[in-house]
């Protein structure tokens, strides 16, 4: 069984409390089981038996070592913000190579945790781009920058705001922990909240990918810290040290939330809900619309950057719907470590059916889904799956009067928008654009259109969104240069936009030196 005590100020922290991380397929098995044992031992009611349900274990933070995380950030942050440039761009190849080193054991830890393999796998990918050498050297260039004018050198450079806290969310802990890590790529020391409902992955992350890489290029103690414990939003708006905070969640409470940091004089970088838009013109290859759209269902769509909803040009939309249903009947539930396995339990299932109904009473169609499963595939009334699910709602004004539509859906529904027929292209182009800059969400958007004149009209248009793909085969896939994070509206809050996290943990400073000669 793996122990990880904190980590802070460089040293182990242990602790007489911990959190138990029992295996997702024992948990699928025997619910009441796994949760009973669970409880046992965080209750101290059973030893460390070698019970092969046991994933591992992480140190229950107490206040007081709360506290000191943040002390020893605090420590850190002017030692390591003067650190040479070159020196951060070489952390971020040591976390590349710890990420290729360690791909495998730390993939094992997500799956026992519940995370698919398949999309494990692509979330180590992703991070592999964040931390390529492509978006390194850009992304120094926007740290740094000089220019010589009238007998002066000048300098534009963006400074680290100081002590960056993280708090990963339950849905996708383990590579959303590394990602926050980025702030020290900007000078920034980083405290980072492991999740009591996931812990081992994000600990794991810290201690063996970041932390490893952080000794390699010489970085004082205390530059990383991670804790696992309750909530601590609260102590860290409270804190004397503490610059900035990274929140990732709904959006009602992250737009309060942000209030609270503005408030408080820190600085919030939100990573709300999305409600991605994806647009199949007339002339689409559907083939490749197709992949990108049942990503979708990529744990159970309990992701916020995946399609949630289609506006599919009435000339292909039976096509699209009758291809959606057959790829999405190859979806299917299983256990974690199962291969192929894309789907995960879902707990909002009264969500899921009170949205699903709504739409249905208001006219959408049933296209595939619309069932409970068991682990097994099998439809019951009493599955924790999911199964893949398509409608179609005929008319785009006021398709948004549906939840489908209009909000964030965190289960695997898809709705398909089929605008009416019989207007012109042109026309109805411009409303297909006035409905993707109308939506209050903006994380992602997707287009597919083979006429070069219908994309650059799209493209040229579009304001709402962080990112916005065309004719990709991956609607939330990462690549070199493209920011992964951030967007506009609900899912930023005022200050948001597409996010290099190394960036938006920085300010902009100016200096101009002058000769003396």
């Amino acid at each position: 069984m793996r122990t990880f005590p904190s980590y802070v100020a460089g040293k182990d922290v242990e602790s007489d409390r911990h959190v138990y991380g029992i295996s997702a397929r024992a948990a699928l098995e025997d619910t009441f089981g796994a949760l009973s044992l669970k409880r046992r031992l965080e209750a101290g009611e059973l030893g460390d038996e070698d019970d092969p349900r046991i994933v591992g274990r992480c140190a229950l933070a107490d206040p007081q070592t709360v506290q000191q995380a943040l002390t020893a950030a605090a420590a850190a942050q002017s030692e390591w913000g003067r650190t040479p440039l070159r020196t951060r761009l070489r952390l971020g190849e040591a976390i590349r190579r710890r990420l290729v080193a360690t791909r495998d054991e730390f993939v094992e830890l997500m799956v026992a945790e519940g995370r698919p393999r398949t999309p494990s796998y692509a979330e180590i990918d992703g991070l592999l781009h964040i931390f390529s050498e492509q978006t390194l050297s850009w992304c120094a260039e926007l740290l740094h920058r000089e220019f010589a004018h009238d007998g002066r050198r000048i300098v534009l450079r963006r400074r680290p705001d100081g002590v960056v806290c993280v708090a990963p969310p339950q849905n996708a802990p383990h590579s959303n922990a590394i990602y926050g890590a980025a702030a020290l790529l900007s000078g920034n020391t980083v405290v980072v909240r492991a999740p009591r409902s996931m812990p081992l992955g994000v600990m794991y992350a810290i201690r063996e990918i970041i932390a490893p890489a952080l000794d390699e290029v010489g970085a004082p103690p205390g530059t990383v810290n991670v804790v696992c414990g309750p909530p601590m939003l609260a102590d860290w708006l409270a804190s004397p040290h503490v610059n900035d905070i990274i929140y990732f969640g709904g959006s009602d409470k992250g737009l309060i939330f942000q209030n609270d940091c503005i408030a408080a004089g820190k600085k919030p970088i939100l990573e709300l809900a999305g409600n991605d838009c994806a647009v199949v013109w007339r002339d689409a290859d559907l083939d490749v619309a197709v992949r990108a759209l049942t990503e979708a269902f990529n744990a159970s769509g309990q992701i916020c950057n995946v399609p949630n909803q289609v506006v599919a040009h009435p000339a292909i939309a039976d096509e699209l719907l009758d291809r959606l249903r057959i790829a999405a009947g190859q979806i299917r539930p299983g256990y974690p470590d199962d291969e192929g396995v894309e789907l995960t339990p879902v707990l909002a299932q009264e969500s899921f059916f009170a949205v699903l109904d709504e739409a249905l009473a208001g006219g959408a169609q049933l296209v595939c889904g619309g069932r409970q499963l068991e682990v097994d595939g099998t439809p019951s009334d009493t599955g924790y799956f999911l199964e893949p699910t398509v409608v179609r709602i005929d008319g785009l004004a006021r398709s948004r009067e549906l939840a489908a539509v209009r909000a964030e859906t965190f289960f695997p529904l898809l709705p398909v928008v089929v605008p009416e027929s019989g207007r012109s292209d042109d026309a109805l182009l411009e409303d297909v654009l006035d409905f993707v800059n109308t939506n209050a969400y903006g994380l992602r958007n997707s287009f597919w259109s083979e006429d070069e004149a219908v994309v650059e009209r799209f493209v040229g248009a579009v304001t709402n969104g962080g990112v916005v793909k065309v004719n990709d085969e991956s609607h939330s896939g990462f690549f070199p240069y493209l920011p992964s994070h951030g967007g506009t509206g609900l899912t930023g809050g005022v200050f948001g936009e597409a996010s290099y996290m190394m960036i938006r943990t920085t300010h902009l400073q100016a200096v101009s030196l002058r000769s003396s000669s």
